[in-house]
C-alpha cells in the first residue's frame, strides 16, 4: 500500500492491502524547532531556535464522545494496555519521529469509539516555533507506512489535534485534522476533539 498524504478533512479505511484489517499501527510525531537566524548576534537578539517540548497524547473516546482514557508522557499506557507511548522528547531534535503511540486495534475495549492524536506544547511555546512538523500512521506489523499528514500551519496556538482513528463497523477509520488550539496538556483538548469528531 502506497503512504496516503492526506490534507486536512481527508479520511482513509485502516486496510491492508488485500481488504484484511489492520491489527497494529503505531502514530509517529516529528517536529523540529525553527532554526536560528543571524548566528550569534541573532540568537543573542532572539532571532528563533532552542528546543520545542511538544507532547503526543492519545485520547480515547466513547461513542457519546466522553473521555475514557488519556495515553500522554504522564501515563505511558492505557489502563487494558492496548496503546502505549514512547515517552517523552523534551527538544524536537532529530530526524523522524520524535514521540510515538503504539496501538494494538485488536486490543481497544469495545466500548472506545475513537482515538484521538493530539499534540500540545506542555511550556506553551507556540507553533510559530515550530517547523516540519508531522504525523505519520504506520503498520506495526511491517513498518509500512500508511498515511502522512504535514502540519505546515504556523500561529500563536499551543496544541492541534492531529488526526482522529474512529470505529467503522468492524474496521477502523482515520480522519487527517490538523485543527490548531491551545492547550499544555491532552486534557486541554478536549473541546477541539470533541468539535473534531
Amino acid at each position: 500500500m502506497m503512504a496516503v498524504s492526506l490534507s486536512k478533512g481527508q479520511r482513509i479505511t485502516l486496510e491492508k492491502q488485500g481488504g484484511s484489517s489492520l491489527t497494529k499501527v503505531r502514530m509517529g510525531l516529528g517536529w523540529d524547532p525553527v532554526k536560528k537566524k543571524g548566528g550569534l548576534f541573532g540568537s543573542l537578539l532572539g532571532g528563533g531556535g532552542g528546543d520545542i517540548d511538544l507532547d503526543a497524547s492519545c485520547l480515547l473516546l466513547d461513542a457519546q464522545k466522553n473521555l475514557l482514557d488519556v495515553v500522554w508522557f504522564r501515563q505511558l499506557q492505557s489502563k487494558d494496555s492496548s496503546i502505549r507511548h514512547s515517552g517523552d522528547n523534551l527538544t524536537g531534535e532529530g530526524s523522524g519521529d520524535d514521540e510515538i503511540i503504539y496501538v494494538d486495534l485488536t486490543r481497544i475495549p469495545t466500548g472506545v469509539a475513537h482515538l484521538a492524536f493530539t499534540v500540545c506544547s506542555f511550556r506553551g511555546q507556540t507553533f510559530n516555533a515550530v517547523e516540519n512538523a508531522f504525523c505519520r500512521l504506520v503498520d506495526d506489523t511491517n513498518n509500512t507506512e500508511l498515511a502522512r499528514f504535514n502540519l505546515s500551519d504556523k500561529g500563536s496556538h499551543t496544541g492541534v489535534v492531529m488526526a482522529i482513528i474512529s470505529r467503522n463497523g468492524a474496521s477502523w477509520q482515520m480522519k487527517a485534522i490538523g485543527s490548531p488550539t491551545a492547550g499544555a496538556i491532552a486534557n486541554d483538548m478536549m473541546p477541539a476533539v470533541i468539535a473534531a469528531i
